[in-house]
């Protein structure tokens, strides 16, 4: 039986109440996800990508660092969106660091 499931069992059987307490830890354990950045271990080395793709976040930045501009990197990833550009932004915001070394030790490999 797969975890979605065996959830949907459990809470048919919860109360309101329940629900309401278990709706409130799943907030805060999604406090800091990002829309639209996924990371999936075996997926790119587990870094953050962009939903439906393969493109590592790290990727998006460092262009733009070199200087790509948003048109450019659209126009080079087609299946990219503005909304992904946006949400790689704000997750390079809240995580500077992790991208950084991110960025090192792929320049270094």
């Amino acid at each position: 039986m797969s975890p979605i499931n065996e959830a949907e069992k459990l809470l048919t059987g919860m109360t309101r109440g329940e629900k309401a307490l278990l709706l409130q830890w799943i907030a805060r354990d999604l406090g800091d996800a990002f829309p639209g950045i996924d990371s999936t271990p075996g997926v790119c080395g587990g870094e953050p990508c962009i939903v439906r793709t393969r493109i590592p976040v790290w990727v998006l930045v460092r262009a733009r660092q070199l200087g790509a501009s948003e048109q450019d990197l659209l126009r080079c990833y087609p299946t990219l969106r503005a909304e992904d550009l946006s949400n790689a932004w704000a997750y390079y915001r809240s995580h500077p660091a992790e991208i950084e070394r991110q960025i090192q030790e792929n320049e270094d490999a």
